[in-house]
């Protein structure tokens, strides 16, 4: 299917081969702190022969390199259980590289052991920071390490297999995925929005349980006090229960622990990106809950804006996503949910208070239903092309929205920034092309390909493997608890172009009054991807553009940049850039009681001096040493900017706005 059946068809040769084996490599041991020099070296002789063995269906190879990785890694935990013994002082200079990422693997046991001792000795250190008790330390540290073994010993066939195929798929195409008998499940709960939980996508980076991504409305996200790429170390149940240290768990597990009865109580304790274990961990109780639809839906709000006198009002839609609710459609329900019924009853409502302007705020939104994407488009033209898809064929569809209705012809603006994806660029795209609106924030993030979801016991029952497969099912190979035996396979089945024949893959859509960006854009979005589909181009669509902002937008971007300069929001927006920026050099920490108090200390000021400054700039009261701050929405500068840029635009060209 990949070779064939795949958007990006490629033959599978030495070329992929090579790919796949240093792709799996990485997503084995991200951090080189078990694989030595040596099993490197041995395993390179695979490098050009994992294509042959996928071909032929053996998996000989990748097993033997799996079962090495998971030899290393059994002894270097029993090696730190057994430097729990001695006693450790921590008033020597010595350092430990915490993400060795960037050096090259152990050379020898002996280098390895040094690292292993060094990260023993800092993860007491870290417990020294809460408690002096060395024994009772030492005891702690000695279940975390007993637990990461029986963590170990619960990894399956269906573990293995489905790392290699996560190697393969990423190695052809960012965006199919190959998800085994539980991860299918778990792929059809986590977009049903069923589940009774946080509403968080998880994942183990380098040792360390991620926080990937937030449901817009779910409990976690409602908390504002977790973010993207924050690192969850340990886990309570209740508002008094013990926390559970959940370091170096398999995702699954966490999962489990996390989910629980609706209405119950679960507390995370996270590190932020940034921080390391000596850090203070932050504490967020959450309430588990059923993800609703609700809570997804288009919301709006009203922010006035005076400027020498001149009043405006500016009307705010944010949509977390593009949805729409399928199965009540299909039953003919009148009423069905969907982004495009709601935001027309919003707009609806916002004329009758007249506001002045519409801001359109797609920033985090991922996309959804191109359907809804279309149809929203069609609120603000009244009939036209939308966006353009060529399949696997190369046969180009023009999707177009044919509804006359026109809800909102009035001043409107676009916010977007760099997590804003698929049915949110074309849509961006479109209004964009159509000279319909200004599209405000940063470059989006460029992911311009269309997926198919294909169950596999379906597509195999069909194939030439369905004597195998059924063989197999009668055998019991499959041991995962699930009504799937083969899992799924999420494949590219087309690409998307803007009705003026540009691809949004890959280069997304650029604003046309540009902010600062908190992330580089490089390292964040669809360019970041080694396997991402080029940018390339087709014909135009048969459209009739409606407006153009050429002679406003250079008024409109100075009138920005002078603004940010002088509230010093661009001195914020480049040091945000520079700590979300991936290291350029391994990350060294020490050892040194003193000095690392004295590094943990400089690190807590610098992130409060950041905080306090955003907080004067928006009028808010300056937080204290250590208080913890939630991401409110009267921090949100970027959406307070986008209304300033609309009200210029709405001054600059309309007499009628309130005095």
């Amino acid at each position: 299917m990949i070779a064939s059946k795949n958007y990006k068809t490629l033959e599978v040769n030495d070329s992929l081969s090579v790919l796949i084996y240093e792709k799996y490599i990485e997503l084995l041991d991200q951090g080189h702190n078990y694989l030595l020099q040596s099993d490197i070296v041995e395993f390179s002789m695979y490098k050009t022969v994992l294509d042959d063995n996928l071909k032929a269906g053996n998996l000989d190879n990748a097993l033997q390199i799996f079962n090495r990785y998971r030899q290393r890694y059994r002894e270097a935990i029993e090696y730190a259980l057994v430097q729990l013994k001695p006693s450790y002082s921590f008033s020597q200079k010595e350092t430990v590289v915490l993400d060795r990422s960037l050096l090259p693997y152990p050379k020898d046991r002996a280098e390895l052991e040094v690292i292993w001792r060094k990260h023993v000795k800092y993860d007491l250190l870290v417990l020294s920071k809460i408690s002096s008790d060395e024994t009772e330390n030492k005891k702690i540290l000695m279940k975390r390490y007993q637990n990461l073994l029986v963590q170990d010993s619960r990894v399956t066939n269906q573990d293995f297999f489905q790392i290699f195929m996560n190697a393969v798929t990423s190695s052809v195409d960012p965006h199919i995925a190959y998800f085994n008998p539980f991860n299918a499940a778990e792929f059809d709960v986590s977009m049903s929005r069923s589940l009774e939980g946080i509403g968080a996508t998880l994942a183990l980076e380098n040792g360390f349980i991620v926080v990937k991504s937030l449901v817009a409305g779910g409990p976690a996200a409602k908390t504002k006090l977790i973010t993207p790429e924050d690192r969850i170390i340990a886990i309570s149940e209740g508002n008094d229960g013990d926390f559970k240290d959940v370091l170096g768990w398999r995702v699954n597990d966490v999962i489990s622990l996390i989910r629980g009865k609706k209405g119950s109580i679960v507390r995370l304790k996270l590190l932020t990106k940034l921080q390391t274990e000596t850090d203070i961990a932050k504490i967020v109780a959450i309430t588990r809950a059923k993800v609703i639809l609700e809570d997804l839906s288009a919301k709006k709000e009203i922010r006035e804006y005076d400027v020498n006198g001149k009043k405006t009002k500016i009307g705010i839609i944010t949509i977390p996503q593009f949805y729409m609710d399928y199965k009540a459609y299909s039953l003919g329900d009148p009423n069905y949910k969907s982004t495009t019924r709601d935001v027309a009853l919003i707009i609806d409502s916002l004329k009758k208070i007249h506001v002045d302007g519409i801001l359109i705020d797609l920033r985090q939104n991922g996309g959804g239903s191109l359907t809804e994407a279309i149809d929203l488009t069609g609120l603000f033209i009244k009939t036209g092309p939308v966006v353009q898809v060529k399949d696997v064929k190369n046969a180009i569809e023009v999707n177009s929205d044919r509804n006359s209705r026109l809800s909102y012809d009035g001043p409107l603006a676009v916010l977007v920034d760099r997590l804003s994806a698929s049915a949110s660029e074309i849509f961006s795209a479109a209004l964009q092309d159509y000279g319909r609106g200004i599209i405000l924030g940063s470059q989006t993030y460029g992911k311009g390909t269309v997926q198919q979801d294909l169950d596999l016991d379906q597509v195999i029952k069909t194939s030439r493997f369905k004597q195998q497969a059924a063989a197999l099912a009668e055998q019991d190979q499959f041991s995962e608890n699930s009504q799937s035996l083969f899992g799924q396979f999420n494949i590219t089945i087309g690409k998307f172009y803007r009705i003026n024949g540009r691809s949004t893959q890959l280069r997304g859509v650029t604003p046309d009054v540009t902010f600062p960006t908190l992330f580089p854009l490089k390292e964040y979005g669809e360019e970041s991807e080694k396997s991402a589909l080029s940018w390339d181009t087709i014909g135009k669509a048969d459209y009739v553009v409606v407006g153009n902002f050429d002679e406003m937008l250079p008024k409109l971007n100075k009138q920005h940049r002078s603004r940010f300069k002088s509230l010093g929001l661009d001195e914020y927006m480049a040091e945000a850039l520079r700590n979300n920026s991936k290291p350029t050099h391994p990350l060294v920490v020490s050892l040194n009681d003193v000095e690392s108090e004295k590094e943990r200390k400089q690190k807590e000021s610098r992130i409060l001096a950041g905080n306090n400054q955003l907080r004067k700039v928006m009028g808010l009261p300056m937080l204290k040493n250590g208080q913890l701050a939630p991401l409110l929405e009267d921090l949100d500068y970027i959406k307070r900017e986008a209304g300033e840029v609309l009200t210029d635009y709405i001054l600059s060209t309309h007499s009628k706005v309130a005095k």
